[in-house]
C-alpha cells in the first residue's frame, strides 16, 4: 500500500522494509493510488510485510480477502475504511486471496494539511482530523506494533478503522477520485490548495467513523512525549530521555517501538523536522540559529539530516513553500 514512488528508508531486524514518502518539492505531499491486487508487487517480500513513515487511509470500495494490519488479521469488507500510523506493519499471506478486492490509497505527510503542518507530531493522536488513526495508533492503548490493539466501531475489531454507510460511498469514491485528478496536475493553478481541501474533506470523513470515545492515551508515552517536547529544543539524545525518566536507554527504546512503531530516537528526530519546517517556513531565520533552536549541532548537519530525510535541502524547501 505504499506509493509507487516511496523509497526505501530501512530494513528491521526481523526483515520488515520501511518505505519513506517521496518528497516532491512545491508539491502537495499526499499520493493517491487506485490498488488493484490482481496485479503482482515484485517489490515486496515473501508475505508482502511492509510499514511505512508516513500516514496511510484505505478505503476498501469493493472486499475480498484479509491482511494482517497491528499484529491483527483483518478481514476487508465493502466500503471499509482503514488507517495505518507509521511504523505499523502491513502483511498478507497471498495477494492472490486479495484478487477480488478494489481500493483506494492515500498516502500523505501532515504537510499536506494546512491545519497539519505545524502540528506537533507527537501530538498526532490528539488532533481532530486524525481521530480514525488515534483509535489505534500513536499513543493510544491500542498502539501501532502492539498485538493488543484496540478495536473500533463498525470494523470488525480492527484498529483505526471504520465502516461507510453504503449510501455514502459514492461519495467516497468521487472524492478520491477528485483527490487523484488534482494530483495528476500538480502545476494547474491551484492544485496544491485542491489538493489540501479535498484531503482534509477525506480526513474529516473518516473523522466522523471514529470512536466517540477515544482509546485512552498510554501513561508512558505520554511521559516520553511530554518529556521530549520540554527538552528536544536542546542537545539531547534517546539515553538523555530514558534516564530522565529513570529507564535504560535500550529497554525505553524497545518499549516505545512495539507500542507506538518508532524508536525513541525517531520521535525525537521527528519533533525537530517539524519544528524545523515550521521555522523555515514561518521566519527567514539563517540556517545555524534554527539548527541551534531545534537542538541540532549546527548548520551543516541541518542540511545533512534535512536532505536525508525529505531529498531537498532547507534553503530550497523554504522557496517551494513561499512560493
Amino acid at each position: 500500500m505504499a506509493p509507487a514512488q516511496a523509497r526505501l528508508r530501512t530494513v528491521r531486524p526481523d526483515g520488515t522494509p520501511v518505505y519513506r514518502h517521496p518528497a516532491r518539492p512545491g508539491a502537495a505531499q499526499v499520493q493517491v493510488t487506485r490498488i488493484d491486487f490482481e496485479a503482482e508487487h515484485p517489490h515486496l517480500p515473501p508475505d508482502h510485510r511492509h510499514a511505512h513513515d508516513f500516514l496511510v487511509l484505505v478505503y476498501i470500495e469493493r472486499g475480498g480477502g484479509t491482511i494482517t494490519l497491528g499484529g491483527r488479521d483483518t478481514p476487508l469488507r465493502d466500503g471499509d475504511v482503514h488507517t495505518v500510523a507509521p511504523g505499523e506493519a502491513i502483511s498478507s499471506a497471498s495477494l492472490a486471496d486479495l484478487h477480488h478486492c478494489r481500493a483506494w490509497s492515500v498516502a500523505f505527510t501532515p504537510d499536506a494539511v494546512p491545519s497539519l503542518a505545524s502540528v506537533s507530531p507527537l501530538a498526532w493522536a490528539h488532533h481532530p482530523l486524525l481521530a480514525l488513526f488515534s483509535a489505534g495508533s500513536v499513543g493510544s492503548t491500542g498502539s501501532a506494533g502492539s498485538a493488543g490493539s484496540t478495536g473500533s466501531a463498525g470494523s470488525a475489531g480492527a484498529t483505526g478503522s471504520g465502516h461507510v454507510p453504503e449510501a455514502e460511498r459514492p461519495r467516497w469514491s468521487a472524492w478520491l477520485a477528485d483527490l487523484a485528478e488534482e494530483l495528476a496536475e500538480p502545476d494547474r493553478l491551484g492544485a496544491r490548495e485542491a489538493a489540501a481541501a479535498l484531503l482534509t474533506r477525506v480526513l474529516i470523513g473518516a473523522a466522523r467513523l471514529a470512536p466517540s470515545a477515544p482509546a485512552p492515551p498510554d501513561p508512558l508515552v505520554t511521559r516520553v512525549f511530554d518529556e521530549i517536547e520540554t527538552t528536544f529544543r536542546e542537545p539531547v539524545s534517546a539515553s538523555d530521555v530514558a534516564r530522565a525518566l529513570g529507564y535504560t536507554p535500550g529497554h525505553l527504546t524497545t518499549v516505545v517501538r512495539v507500542r507506538t512503531g518508532r524508536t525513541l530516537l525517531e520521535w525525537i528526530t521527528e519533533r525537530r523536522m517539524t519544528e524545523v519546517r515550521r521555522l523555515l517556513r514561518e521566519t527567514d531565520l539563517p540556517l545555524g540559529v534554527v539548527a541551534a533552536r531545534t537542538g541540532l549541532r549546527d548548520a551543516a548537519y541541518l542540511v545533512r539530516r534535512f536532505k536525508g530525510r525529505y531529498g531537498i535541502t532547507p534553503e530550497r524547501w523554504r522557496r517551494s513553500e513561499r512560493a
